[in-house]
């Protein structure tokens, strides 16, 4: 009798679409999230299954997810409402700041790491994921002002903590962190440059264009600053602020239609990402000590962070605790920043596997706790969450959930 031959590459690759388009659509009226569905697919996948586990093309759909979802929340920083609300972003700065100190020296005493992957621990317990938070906003049941006050705190957050992985990652030898400065710097200063040439020498001969050279950019962009090894992310959420600052000289670059193509695009590929942080999981993360330390961190993390915005937003803006619960409960989610300093320190720093492990028990705890917490209805149509834009309310704000 003929030994079974194995399945074709093209079969694995239908099933895994349907996997990751269908099944977690079918999951959401549970309330749950589309990307916890992907990374719990990507575990059953390698752990169960030994599939993809070393797959070039898998890899290169999560960069291009990895790399749209950055690029959106770079596209979404609006300096000018920044300004707007400095005094209160700057007291919600300052906070964070202290909270990063005071969680990196918890870490290193408790976990006894060097300070170096005990900041970028602590960078992952604190760091809200602005473009994964942005793009599920609609199915928050959150007011006009409750989403304003959302994204600029979580865009707060991420241009800070992009700045701290960047030191951190660098200052091994000040060398090493002068040269990655210069580079960097380099790239901020040449963006525009491109951008100009790019609308005066190509738009008016290819209309049109503009999504293919923004994306190439934060491609090009995402590679440069990977190879300085921080990571894809710098440099894609660097060309996205770079288009938003260029709006009224090339107003199709950053026009509400440009922001939903790219965020339609991070939808179609950011499952893939999820999916490939879910093949590098191993079973020595989900030792009883992982789970533990992620428990652990869900306990007296999750009332901290909610704590610290509803009690800051108190004093600052006069507002009800229970207001600034909300809006600290929808900031919770840290699940695209946690995967990617996990891949950091797996790749360059040698943290235990349960630190990884908590890690990534504490970002799917974190990303879960939302829909619950606010008590959403079950979602039908959004990319991660399912759920339509709320209606508006009086006033133009969207009514909130029951």
């Amino acid at each position: 009798m003929p030994a079974p031959t194995a399945a074709p590459a093209e079969l694995d690759y239908i099933l895994l679409l349907f996997a990751l388009f269908v099944v977690p659509r079918m999951l959401q009226r549970y309330r749950l999230p589309s990307a916890v569905t992907s990374v719990a697919l990507g575990i059953a996948a390698g752990l169960g299954l030994g599939l993809f586990t070393h797959d070039p093309t898998i890899r290169l759909l999560a960069t291009l997810g990895i790399v749209s979802l950055f690029l959106f929340a770079g596209l979404e920083v609006d300096f000018r409402e920044l300004r707007r609300e400095a005094p209160v972003l700057v007291q919600h700065i300052v906070i964070g700041i202290g909270a990063l100190g005071a969680v990196a020296a918890a870490v290193r005493s408790g976990l006894r790491l060097p300070w170096r992957p005990a900041a970028l621990v602590a960078l992952a317990l604190l760091t809200p994921s602005t473009g994964f938070i942005l793009d599920s906003l609609a199915s928050l049941g959150v007011t006009a002002s409750e989403r304003f006050w959302i994204k600029t705190k979580a865009v707060a957050s991420e241009l800070v903590a992009l700045a701290v992985l960047f030191v951190t990652l660098q200052s091994a030898t000040w060398r090493g962190l002068a040269i990655s400065a210069a580079v960097l710097v380099g790239l901020v200063l040449l963006l525009p440059v491109a951008f100009r040439v790019f609308a005066a020498r190509v738009v008016p001969y290819a209309p049109k264009s503009e999504f293919a050279f923004l994306l190439m950019t934060a491609v090009l962009a995402a590679f440069i600053t990977r190879r300085l090894g921080v990571y894809y992310l710098v440099g894609a959420f660097i060309v996205g602020v770079t288009a938003q600052r260029f709006r009224e000289r090339l107003p199709a670059i950053a026009s509400d239609r440009m922001l939903h193509a790219v965020e339609v695009f991070a939808s179609l590929f950011i499952p893939f990402y999820f999916f490939d942080a879910g093949l590098h999981v191993t079973r020595d993360e989900f030792t009883i000590a992982g789970v533990a330390l992620g428990a652990a961190f869900l306990a007296v993390l999750v009332p901290l962070r909610i704590a610290l915005v509803a009690v800051h937003r108190r004093f600052a803006l006069g507002e009800p605790l229970r207001k600034g619960a909300r809006i600290g409960v929808s900031m919770l989610p840290t699940l695209v920043f946690t995967l990617v300093i996990v891949a950091i320190l797996a790749e360059r720093f040698a943290v235990s596997r349960a630190v990884a492990g908590g890690l990534i028990i504490y970002t799917l705890g974190t990303t879960l706790i939302p829909g619950f917490a606010l008590r959403l209805p079950p979602p039908e149509f959004h990319p991660w969450y399912g759920a339509p834009a709320p209606e508006a309310g009086p006033g133009g704000d969207s009514a909130p959930a029951a």
